[in-house]
């Protein structure tokens, strides 16, 4: 099947697929779950009696048993309705509707992404995206540069022209690009090191039921690929880590990882702090007043702090504020600390940077 149109609006999925001649004679429901491979065979016969799936030239509704020929046109339409819905201790948690816009020019965006707000669409996530948002702002084709985890809040890039996507993707893959991430973690062990560099190596399980949560091994280890995070703590108690983190790197949850191997595991995290089957819980709906209260927020406790980069012939740097989840943490959790002046520093830590 071959994609030819797709149309992303705030409340609307459409997409046209193309049946191609090796497909020709499939059923309809078959055809789709080619493409929809996270949906049961009746969730997608629900959506053709619903009239949601039509074919081009067809008049009236299809049936799942209709036979598809080539070159039909299947158009699907996806409503949003609770596909990207959020509980926290059995209540809806408010998603941020208003994006806050950085920096913009003729070709660069910078949003404070707002945590749950994927980067672009996928899988059921197909509203709530920082592309879908800016292309509906916009008007035109919007093309994410890099990504966050659809938790992870923070300094996102967005590029208007493909001209500027090829310009930082160059800079990224010659790491010339220097991220800085803000984090909460749980101390696990009696002391953590103000200043060191992670370089557990990092991979993904082989089994697919659990391809989301990666492993760490030793440095000298043959598990896994290199990985590499350099951390500064600004603050520590009994209880509690708060820093920085510097990835010099970009595997798949590296800082979470290396918070984890490191002896503090990020609050919210449902993976490396609660473990695989709290994840599924919480994926389900299923989580209970102990998964919570572990947790202490419904998401990690990550924050893109700052981005640098050479952009138009002068170093520059993006920093995006603290979200109020955060900061509402902070200010309840670790009353010593004064936020304003902390915030301060770990702006100029930002501003600075570490770069090896």
């Amino acid at each position: 099947m071959t994609l030819i149109f797709k149309s992303y609006q705030k409340d609307k999925f459409t997409a046209d697929y193309l049946v191609d001649e090796k497909l020709d004679g499939m059923r309809l429901d078959q055809f789709l779950l080619l493409y929809f491979t996270s949906a049961t065979r009746e969730g997608i016969k629900r959506k053709i009696f619903q009239g949601d799936v039509t074919i081009k030239g067809r008049p009236g509704k299809v049936k799942p048993s209709s036979v598809l020929r080539y070159p039909d046109v299947v158009t699907v339409f996806v409503e949003r309705t609770y596909q990207e819905n959020e509980y926290w201790e059995g209540k809806l948690v408010e998603l941020e509707e208003e994006v806050v816009t950085i920096f913009e020019d003729e070709e660069l965006i910078v949003m404070a992404k707002p945590p749950f707000m994927s980067t672009h669409p996928t899988g059921r996530h197909l509203f709530y995206c920082a592309t879908v948002y800016m292309e509906a702002k916009h008007q035109h084709t919007i093309y994410p540069i890099h990504r966050l985890d659809r938790e992870t809040s923070g300094t996102l890039l967005l590029g208007k022209n493909p001209k500027i996507n090829a310009y930082f993707t160059d800079l990224f893959e010659t790491t010339q690009v220097h991220k800085c991430y803000f984090l909460i973690g749980i101390k696990k062990i009696p002391h953590v090191k103000e200043k060191f560099i992670a370089n557990e190596r990092l991979s993904s399980p082989d089994h697919a039921d659990k391809i989301m949560q990666v492993q760490h091994y030793p440095e000298n280890s043959t598990e896994g690929k290199a990985s590499q995070t350099e951390f500064n703590i600004l603050y520590q108690n009994e209880k509690y880590v708060i820093g920085l983190a510097f990835p010099h790197t970009g595997r798949q949850h590296q800082i979470r990882v290396h918070a984890l191997a490191h002896g503090f595991p990020l609050i919210g995290d449902k993976i490396y702090l609660g473990g695989y089957p709290m994840f599924e819980r919480f994926k389900d709906n299923e989580a209970t007043t102990e998964d919570c209260k572990l947790l202490q927020l419904p998401r990690q406790a990550l924050h893109a702090l700052a981005i640098t980069m050479m952009y138009k012939k002068k170093e520059t740097t993006f920093i995006s504020p603290l979200p109020h989840d955060l900061q509402d943490w902070i200010k309840k959790n670790v009353p010593d600390l004064n936020f304003t002046t902390f915030f301060k520093t770990i702006e100029e830590h930002a501003r600075s940077g570490t770069k090896l």
